[in-house]
């Protein structure tokens, strides 16, 4: 897991200040915000000089995903206070839900939930904000001619691939890039955000027929 986000880290540090963004804003919403992909995207977003509010509406539709793992992880740790919940959801990111959510069942009351998914959200936090941080510096010494913008692009692809498991997520993959390309002269970069709704709505319907088909 520490692994993957190092290289991760480097290159959103990199990509972000070939954008024209400062360094110290870049390692600044590494800190406060910990969501790579909605980074990434407000990134891409900023880079091709997109309205604040098409920013702001694209990161949350894309960590809406979050809602769905706070209420999964519920049952084991709704106990809590409310600022034990608030520092736990702050380290939910895809990485700790998928290793809270394999290992929580299994353990019984002795097992502390609450320390270990702030634990590995801790040093998963500190890897990631210090790569971003070191990717930030080493773009910054990037010439302007080098021209990085494929980094981005790559990142996506990168993100991508891996996800595509099933037919709805491969539905949803193709119907949301379809719909991006066809609609790339919107103004605002609007075409990104419908291709998301397309996207995002493709997948859960196909996933229901999928569900239905197989009952």
């Amino acid at each position: 897991m520490l692994v993957g986000a190092i290289p991760f880290g480097l290159i959103t540090g990199v990509s972000a200040v070939s954008v024209g963004l400062d360094p110290v804003a870049v390692v600044y919403m590494s800190a406060t915000v910990f969501a790579g992909a909605a980074q990434i995207a407000a990134i891409s977003l900023v880079g091709t000089g997109a309205a604040m509010w098409v920013v702001l509406l694209t990161t949350v539709m894309i960590n809406l995903r979050h809602v769905m793992y706070s209420a999964s992880l519920a049952p084991w740790l709704g106990r809590y206070t409310v600022g034990e919940r608030l520092a736990m959801a702050f380290v939910l990111i895809d990485q700790t839900y998928a290793l809270s959510i394999l290992r929580y069942p299994k353990e019984g009351t002795a097992f502390s939930r609450r320390d270990y998914i702030l634990g590995i959200g801790a040093t998963t936090w500190l890897v990631w904000v210090g790569a971003t941080a070191v990717g930030a510096l080493l773009g910054a010494q990037v010439p302007a001619a080098w021209q990085l913008d494929f980094a981005i692009p790559l990142l996506f692809l990168a993100l991508l691939v891996p996800a595509l498991r099933s037919r709805p997520t491969l539905l949803a993959a193709l119907t949301g890039g379809s719909t991006a390309l066809a609609l790339a002269g919107l103004p605002f970069n609007l075409g990104l955000v419908l291709a998301a709704l397309t996207g995002i709505a493709a997948g859960a319907l196909a996933e229901s027929w999928q569900t239905r088909s197989e009952a």
